[in-house]
């Protein structure tokens, strides 16, 4: 779906981005992780043209990004940003609104489309009447994701969106994040300098340093096959944590003993990490865990003891 080749990008004699490639596939989550400075939100922001490249260039769906125009382009992909970029004199609803209307919707299709995004992101209707200054800063940031997504683009950016909230209110708008139906139908590019965050919500990660990449792979690759010292000491000091997001049941399988579920088990699909899974037993006060592997229709039935043994084989046979 997005496809970056040789990309550059220099202010002055200062090389902000050097020469980039990558791919993202649609409906994948990449995250650009790295430092301040690194060059992450430079590249995001080249691909919808806020930022012109130097050299390089961008595909979004096959197209060419510079075959179009800035506005047409940016009508096809939605954007988010950290201090979620609403316009303060207007309201909720005419921030949500702003696309549909460059778009032509008659308003009926607005109303609509406006009701479905409020009812999935958990926001009131009475919401829709007040400006931002009025509301919670996860509100606002629902509102702002509300307006990235309500001309259902294909393509969604997001620089830092989580970044200006506080811890609490962080961890519950990423658990809507990942369970939300709208998001998983999206090709998405999202930067961040939270290591943690980018382990939660990414299906690759592109870890960045001085403008470039230094190694783009799975969470699990980052962390079991780093590239070189840079990789390693970047995770280093939350590595178990990261390890308990990175690895998915599914990865532990040939760990997992082999058993008829007991009573009282819960459910779970073999793509959850390891990191959901242990929470499983703290919130759904359960013994057992019965997991459905992703591919195969075979199941297989862990206490918590079995999972933990399970992961610790795991990183026996993936030590580097």
């Amino acid at each position: 779906m997005i496809r970056v080749e040789h990309l550059s990008k220099s202010f002055g004699n200062t090389k902000a981005v050097d020469n980039i490639s990558f791919e993202v596939a649609e409906g994948e989550n990449l995250i650009l992780l790295g430092t301040s400075g690194c060059g992450k939100t430079t590249t995001l922001k080249m691909i919808n043209r806020l930022i012109e490249p130097s050299k390089g260039k961008i595909f979004v769906n096959g197209e060419n990004v510079l075959d179009k125009s800035p506005e047409e382009l940016r009508r096809g992909i939605g954007y988010v940003l950290q201090n979620n970029g609403l316009f303060p004199h207007y309201t909720v609803a005419e921030n949500i609104g702003i696309v549909p209307q460059l778009l032509n919707w008659d308003k009926k299709q607005t109303r609509h489309r406006v009701s479905e995004l409020l009812e999935k992101l958990h926001l009131d209707e009475k919401h829709l009447n007040v400006y931002p200054h009025e509301l919670s800063g996860g509100q606002q940031q629902r509102v702002g994701l509300a307006r990235a997504l309500v001309a259902d683009p294909p393509v969604l950016l997001m620089d830092e969106p989580f970044g200006a909230l506080d811890n609490v209110t962080r961890s519950k708008i990423q658990a809507e994040f990942k369970a939300l139906d709208e998001l998983k139908r999206k090709t998405i590019i999202m930067v961040t300098h939270d290591v943690q965050e980018a382990f939660e919500l990414g299906d690759r990660i592109c870890l960045m340093d001085k403008g470039k990449i230094i190694q783009n792979g799975t969470p699990a690759d980052l962390l079991f096959n780093p590239t070189d010292d840079f990789v390693s000491d970047f995770l280093k000091d939350q590595r178990l944590q990261l390890e308990f997001k990175a690895i998915r049941l599914n990865d532990i399988w040939k760990y997992l003993p082999s058993q008829t579920p007991k009573q009282g088990s819960v459910d779970l699909p073999g793509d959850v990490s390891f990191w959901s899974a242990i929470e499983s037993f703290k919130f759904a006060r359960t013994e057992n865990l019965h997991i459905k592997h992703h591919k195969k229709d075979e199941y297989r039935s862990a206490g918590f003891e079995e999972l933990m043994s399970a992961f610790n084989k795991y990183k026996q046979a993936h030590r580097t």
